[in-house]
């Protein structure tokens, strides 16, 4: 059974360090100086945007709108279109040996949607892999509730010999992900239907980070090996660090203070 190590290192404060962690594990997985690994965690109040709406012309006042409502702007990893990650979500990256890592990109889509959406169909939610019509950030390989509601989106970023699959899974606050996006999304010009945007917690009601956390492990181990820690965190930070002001928007660059980890502590709080 192929090993996948495990690891819920998160980053509080500095959502551009966040995906420059991504980044450079993805360089190190690639150079064979790290396993393969599936971090999950919970985020900060994030708006994660994309190389294509930085090249928009609304993209200055989209920042200002995702700060005015309360949301930090970064540069996402891997994606289409505008992302919303907060504290009731559940952000993941998994990060793959891949000797011709564009020759796998659908079969790693499709693995990631199933175990998304067999992780929640486990507890209750008629989960279906597929994208609903008008959903933000669209894709083929989103999760979405009985056809009609988005709960998981993700992208995927390929490197010579790695491949990164990432995105988040929205447990509860489907509310905030529509006000934080329409204002945002009206300035890129993007059209989309807020109300296709929902939550697990919509569908089941009250549930908690780690009720699905824990659901989305069972899956993995289902299929892999799972390893606790075993990754080189520290080196990955070390070199995050040179890479945060790829991802960064804005001048915003406090001091690092360090990666936070521990999946109870951090879903718990």
């Amino acid at each position: 059974m192929r090993s996948v190590h495990w690891i819920d290192t998160r980053f509080p404060g500095r959502p551009a360090l966040d995906t420059a962690f991504s980044r450079a594990l993805l360089d190190l997985v690639a150079a064979g100086e790290a396993p393969e690994t599936f971090r999950l965690y919970q985020p900060d109040d994030v708006l994660a945007f994309s190389g294509l709406d930085a090249a928009a012309p609304g993209f200055a006042d989209a920042v200002a709108a995702a700060r005015a409502g309360g949301f930090e702007p970064a540069l996402r990893l891997a994606g289409g279109r505008a992302a919303v990650f907060h504290r009731e979500t559940l952000a993941f990256a998994w990060t793959i040996p891949a000797p011709d890592a564009r020759d796998g990109i659908r079969a790693r889509f499709d693995t990631l949607a199933e175990m998304v959406a067999a992780a929640l169909r486990s507890l209750g939610v008629d989960a279906r892999v597929g994208e609903v019509a008008g959903e933000y950030c669209p894709g083929e390989h989103s999760v979405n509730a009985r056809g009609a509601h988005k709960l998981m989106g993700v992208g995927q970023r390929v490197i010579r010999g790695a491949a990164h699959v990432g995105g988040v899974i929205v447990v509860a606050g489907s509310e905030r992900v529509r006000a934080a996006l329409e204002p945002v999304y009206a300035a890129l010009g993007v059209a989309w239907r807020p109300d296709t945007t929902g939550s697990v917690a919509d569908e089941i009601g009250p549930v908690s980070l780690a009720a699905v956390a824990g659901a989305l492990e069972t899956e993995l181990r289902a299929r892999y090996e799972l390893v606790p820690g075993g990754v080189p965190v520290d080196l990955a930070r070390a070199r995050a660090v040179d890479l945060e002001a790829r991802f960064a928007i804005g001048t915003r660059a406090p001091a690092l203070a360090g990666a936070s980890a521990g999946m109870k502590s951090a879903f718990e709080r």
